[in-house]
């Protein structure tokens, strides 16, 4: 297990890299200051999670976001002073899996990492067959998502969340219920679910599928609606 830090302040790297050696001495960390370096690291290194600022000193979070996923699905948390609402959404509409803002407890962000990368693992009990509604079909062995045959391009937290309302077609799941099933116990950010069923929705809208086979239970939740 491999993590890479991309953060250009020295004491947050160093308290992350404590941290997660006291209670997860096995997973091995990499790190870089400089924003130019993440996408090669990442190519190169093919770490297993990103935990990336967006005030670099050389570019800025938002651009390495675009290079990485450019090119990967590696789950990816965004740690950063910037708390505003926009910043927050921007993220996680570019494909980021989380998003954690500073200040911030180091054992947070361990239990974060932890269930990020838990999107990217299939239980046994849960490798069942395809799930198929009209020309949607999805495949949890390979992980793979389509709608008349063409790919939906999902990151593992958008695959997650798919999967969990598709498992529960035509039931109303609350917020709390999706984070919870999603993020983990404990999680609070309807902002971030909220980005993520618009991701969601805007990948149904490419491949020609309708958006409301997410439909939003005002004041509630979402519901999967099967499609005809």
């Amino acid at each position: 297990m491999k993590a890479l830090i991309v953060e250009d302040e020295p004491q947050t790297i160093e308290a992350v890299s404590l941290i997660f050696k006291l209670r997860w001495p096995e997973i091995e960390l990499l790190s870089t200051t400089k924003g130019s370096e993440a996408a090669p690291m990442v190519e190169k290194e093919s770490p297993d999670v990103v935990i990336l600022d967006l005030g670099l000193p050389d570019v800025d979070g938002m651009e390495v976001l675009k290079e990485i996923r450019a090119f990967s699905n590696v789950p990816l948390i965004i740690v950063t002073a910037r708390d505003d609402s926009i910043s927050q959404v921007k993220g996680l509409e570019l494909g980021a899996d989380d998003y954690i803002t500073k200040p911030f407890d180091p054992g947070v962000l361990l239990v974060r990492v932890k269930s990020v990368l838990t999107h990217t693992r299939i239980p046994l009990n849960q490798a069942t067959a395809p799930f198929t509604a009209g020309s949607l079909i999805i495949d949890f062995a390979s992980r793979h998502v389509s709608f008349q045959g063409r790919p939906l391009d999902l990151t593992p937290t958008e695959y997650k969340l798919f999967c969990h309302l598709a498992r529960n077609a035509g039931r109303v799941l609350s917020h709390d219920n999706i984070l919870r099933a999603v993020w983990g116990e404990g999680y609070e950010g309807t902002d971030v679910l909220r980005a993520c069923i618009y991701q969601l929705r805007q990948k149904l809208t490419r491949v020609g599928a309708n958006t409301e086979i997410i439909s939003v239970e005002r004041g509630i939740g979402y519901k999967f609606a099967v499609p005809h």
